[in-house]
């Protein structure tokens, strides 16, 4: 069984140490700083002490999977909390939860981009004010394959607006920016060769496509509200397939912008739920599901694996 300080030692030599950037000049002229959402802050709480040592975060968009992911790393890596179970550090919000074994972070993110952006900007000031240097991020999650078998995971090569093109759109101050939305290669690459080592599911790199809506703003039939045909649905899809979109999903988009703009080195790996050129509703077995949504723990628990030298 690995100590915590062994893990340490192994994660400290994985890789030239690259300091966190925070494009932001009026941190500095803060004396405090409350990260609301997560019911955590400068004042209260000694951040180098909590998490100087994170290496790796994983993010996902329920609470639940995000515990079961910490726990899974948790054993991967021989990581003991004394017998006790791992609690949620943000326990004093219902917002998001989080949970820590050794070098690696787990937060929740909610659904969509709203949602995960008041996260990622916490969670970038949390990792700035602990200190910590040569972070990897992976979002983990479920998406809606486009060509390709249900169970089937993605890594993300590029994120693309519902145009298909590789950018994310802010609007600060009444202006829109644009910014980019492209992924770590070679991380994605490191993904890659993890899953041929695994050998356990398919697993391809293509685009992904992140929207701002589950149903009409993915080409659903069954929301509420539909004002297109089925012919032009099934058009709109097999053009997002031509421009090498191969999920999509909501969240992708402003974690690449995010990460890009921060120096952090991430990656999406998603499950594909069901294939969106044959259907809308996922009705899958929940065991089904259940086993399909622990494809993206397992790679990215293989590449940490390697990363920290453990088998």
């Amino acid at each position: 069984m690995a100590s915590n300080d062994a893990v340490q030692k192994a994660a400290d030599k994985s890789s030239e140490e690259t300091s966190l950037t925070v494009p932001n000049k009026h941190l500095v002229e803060m004396k405090e700083d409350i990260l609301y959402h997560f019911a955590l802050g400068t004042p209260t709480h000694n951040f180098p002490a909590l998490f100087g040592d994170v290496k790796f975060v994983c993010v996902g968009g329920s609470p639940s999977r995000m515990k079961t992911f910490i726990t899974y790393i948790a054993e991967e890596l021989g990581i003991n909390n004394g017998g006790n179970d791992f609690p949620n550090i943000c326990a004093g919000t219902d917002r998001y939860a989080m949970y820590k074994a050794g070098p690696v972070l787990s937060v929740s993110h909610g659904m969509g981009i709203p949602s995960i952006a008041i996260m990622l900007h916490e969670l970038i000031k949390l990792l700035y004010y602990s200190k910590c240097s040569n972070v990897t991020i992976f979002r983990i999650g479920t998406s809606g394959g486009i060509g390709l078998a249900p169970g089937s995971v993605v890594v993300t090569k590029q994120s693309v607006d519902a145009t298909f093109k590789p950018q994310f759109e802010q609007v600060i101050l009444g202006k829109t920016v644009y910014r980019k939305t492209d992924l770590n290669n070679d991380l994605a690459e490191e993904l890659m060769e993890c899953a041929k080592e695994l050998n356990q599911f398919n697993t391809v790199i293509g685009n992904t496509m992140c929207t701002l809506d589950f149903y009409e703003g993915q080409a659903r039939l069954d929301g509420a509200i539909c004002s297109y045909t089925e012919e032009e649905k099934m058009q709109y899809l097999k053009a997002a397939y031509d421009a090498g979109v191969r999920n999509i999903e909501m969240e992708s988009s402003v974690f690449a912008a995010m990460c890009n703009l921060s120096g952090l080195k991430g990656a999406v790996v998603c499950v594909t739920l069901l294939n969106r050129l044959e259907g809308d509703q996922i009705n899958t077995p929940h065991h089904v599901l259940n086993e399909y949504q622990k494809r993206p723990q397992k790679l990215v628990g293989h590449l940490i694996k390697k990363c920290l030298g453990r088998k």
